[in-house]
């Protein structure tokens, strides 16, 4: 009876931030059975708790699986074992079984130690180098590369409930709704981003056109102009009708300032692409004087890094767009390096992309006029994320004029 029995451990604030819960379910939902051998719950806030648990299986692959699964809630095997590792066969190919990864912080045993594994993303494969380990997308594996493989010698650390009490980020549950306190939410957001800057810390906006269509495009400029934004993150969109605002006073061809349509404004969106195939750039054109204020004058002015990614749809696209995926991708991943908090406005397929980028300590804001929009986000791996149903245009206004009375 115990030939399919394995004893594992956990430690951390298990109870107040539902860790040992999470095991438990785990357990249960693949019909798994444990017995609690030893707990030690901390007594104080910052006390943390352990667990030693003796998991059983119907038989030795049912077994795996409920271990694959509570290893991944952050509990080890007691007997502690080395990780495996192979080399990839060849280059962009990893071994069979390699271990592909969460976004959580994950360290591995090796060489009697544990070693922190940098650069963490969900989705990709872990690359051994001497003492160090790396999370790499299969695009970048090389030939030979350590690849590990299998679950043992992996440790994966949950997010834990912060210590200092909650946030409007912290501890969300990944929920999203359209029924909560909007101007609530934009004053914590508010609060939350001037932290975040007087820590030294850095946010990164990813952005699309609806900022502009909506009416928010002066209000993320701000943003920008006054420091709170580290780097933009798009495609060939937003650049564009944020252009064409500027210069035109027009989105796709409709008024902004009252929503009428303009005279011949249909092809506003090709004058602007035109426009900037003059100048050459973006930059060039803020340098020339030809754009002088928006989103992108702002970026260009203030030296805040901006990727334009491309997409098959893209009309020009703008020269400043890249049109690699590959590259974009790369250069999208540059901008978020040591990013705190990412805000995600107003488009999907950047924001999911850019959620696949992240570790799961990164602050995730997700605001769309959609609501299954933003629940795909978070289904799509980026559970940490508070989601926000509403119009961009009217909540990033709150919430730059918050910023501005918390200032004051």
């Amino acid at each position: 009876m115990t030939k399919y029995r394995q004893e594992i451990e956990v430690r951390g604030h298990l109870i107040d931030s539902s860790i040992l819960t999470k095991i438990f379910d785990k357990i249960m939902d693949v019909n798994g059975e444990f017995e609690v051998l030893t707990i030690d719950i901390g007594k104080k806030k910052k006390d943390e708790s352990y667990a030693l648990l003796s998991v059983k299986g119907k038989n030795q692959k049912h077994l795996d699986k409920i271990l694959d699964l509570v290893y991944r809630e952050g509990a080890t095997s007691k007997t502690q074992k080395e990780i495996k590792v192979k080399p990839a066969p060849k280059s962009m190919v990893m071994p069979e079984n390699f271990y592909s990864t969460t976004n959580n912080r994950t360290s591995l045993f090796y060489k009697n130690q544990w070693i922190v594994v940098e650069n963490m993303m969900m989705d990709k494969c872990i690359v051994v180098k001497g003492n160090r380990a790396f999370c790499v997308p299969i695009r970048d594996v090389k030939k030979g590369d350590k690849i590990v493989v299998g679950e043992s010698g992996i440790k994966v650390t949950p997010p834990e409930r912060p210590r200092e009490g909650i946030n409007v980020f912290e501890f969300m549950g990944s929920s999203s709704s359209s029924e909560r306190p909007t101007q609530h939410i934009a004053r914590r957001v508010a609060e939350d981003i001037i932290k975040i800057k007087k820590n030294g810390g850095k946010i990164v906006v990813v952005g699309g056109p609806a900022i502009v269509h909506t009416g928010a495009a002066d209000s993320l400029a701000e943003l920008i102009r006054k420091g709170y934004v580290d780097g933009v993150l798009a495609g060939n969109a937003l650049a564009v009708h944020d252009i064409e605002y500027a210069t035109l006073g027009t989105s796709l061809g409709m008024n902004v300032s009252d929503g009428t349509l303009a005279v011949r404004g249909h092809r506003n969106h090709m004058d602007t692409i035109n426009a900037v195939f003059k100048a050459g750039s973006i930059s060039n054109m803020v340098k020339t004087k030809k754009l002088r204020r928006g989103i992108m004058y702002e970026c260009v002015k203030k030296k805040i890094p901006f990727v334009l990614a491309g997409s098959i749809r893209d009309d020009g696209p703008l020269p400043d767009v890249i049109t690699d995926i590959a590259l974009a991708q790369r250069r999208y991943k540059e901008v978020l390096k040591d990013a705190n908090m990412v805000m995600m406005i107003s488009t999907m397929l950047h924001s999911i992309a850019t959620g696949n980028m992240l570790p799961a300590d990164v602050k995730v804001i997700v605001v769309d006029i959609s609501q299954p929009t933003v629940t795909k986000l978070m289904d799509r791996g980026t559970w940490q994320a508070l989601g926000i149903v509403s119009d961009i245009g009217a909540f990033l206004p709150l919430v730059t004029n918050e910023i501005k009375r918390l200032k004051k």
